[in-house]
């Protein structure tokens, strides 16, 4: 589904670039605006709202991984990092900072539009659709409504952060590979390169949940396979 007229806002300093994608994705059935510098990239996401942004990292005013930082202060919509930066620092970077995902130039715009439809499916799966509770401890998982509380606190997760969190409850008690949390959570064909994004947003999921995050008492790291959500310890 590529949810015909959602709004996408791109940042990027080349106006062919910016060209380019308009004429592609409002061919696909979006509404596109456009940023030319990291300031009015801002500006635009704190005064309009947008279901999805891409993001170049190599912006003339403020560089792109500090837009994401100050979006991710405020905003939890999809951010796909577009950029010609292809060292894996740089993608850890960009996704220890909020990114969703993480497309190179050169890039295929099927590709792309691909990644923005699975993008925009988590960042806007509806609260109504009917699910359980989750409950273990301390934490409780409201599938209904898409919410988490610790302690009774509510804590902030982003859309790709919850639906790891839901595959690894909904599975307590059995390892769940980076293959499947891939799968399931991404959509695609996995490659073991995939396995970085996983591995990214499970220590974010950590640092959101657990009071030692390196050690992991809920959700625990099967060394070389993938994860496990142990149901027996509460966070």
């Amino acid at each position: 589904m590529s949810q015909p007229g959602a709004k996408i806002l791109v940042i990027d300093d080349e106006p062919q670039i910016r060209k380019m994608l308009r004429i592609t994705l409002q061919a696909h059935g979006f509404s596109v605006s456009e940023a030319g510098s990291g300031e009015d990239g801002i500006i635009q996401v704190s005064t309009v709202r947008q279901d999805l942004v891409i993001l170049d990292l190599g912006l003339p005013d403020i560089q792109g991984i500090e837009v994401l930082r100050q979006i991710r202060e405020w905003s939890e919509v999809p951010v796909i990092v577009l950029t010609a930066k292809d060292r894996e620092e740089d993608k850890i970077l960009a996704l220890e900072s909020g990114a969703d995902d993480y497309v190179t130039k050169p890039f295929g715009m099927g590709e792309l539009v691909a990644r923005i439809r699975v993008a925009l499916r988590h960042g806007a799966k509806s609260k109504d659709d009917d699910g359980p509770v989750l409950t273990f401890g301390a934490l409780v998982i409201d599938v209904s409504r898409r919410t988490v509380e610790l302690n009774g606190e509510k804590i902030k997760l982003t859309p790709i952060e919850y639906d790891l969190l839901t595959v690894l409850a909904k599975n307590a008690g059995r390892v769940i590979t980076h293959r499947q949390l891939f799968e399931q959570v991404w959509g695609g064909k996995f490659q073991e390169s995939d396995s970085q994004y996983v591995r990214v947003h499970i220590g974010h999921l950590r640092k959101k949940l657990e009071k030692d995050e390196t050690r992991g008492t809920l959700i625990l790291t099967e060394p070389g396979m993938g994860y496990r959500f142990d149901d027996r310890v509460s966070p």
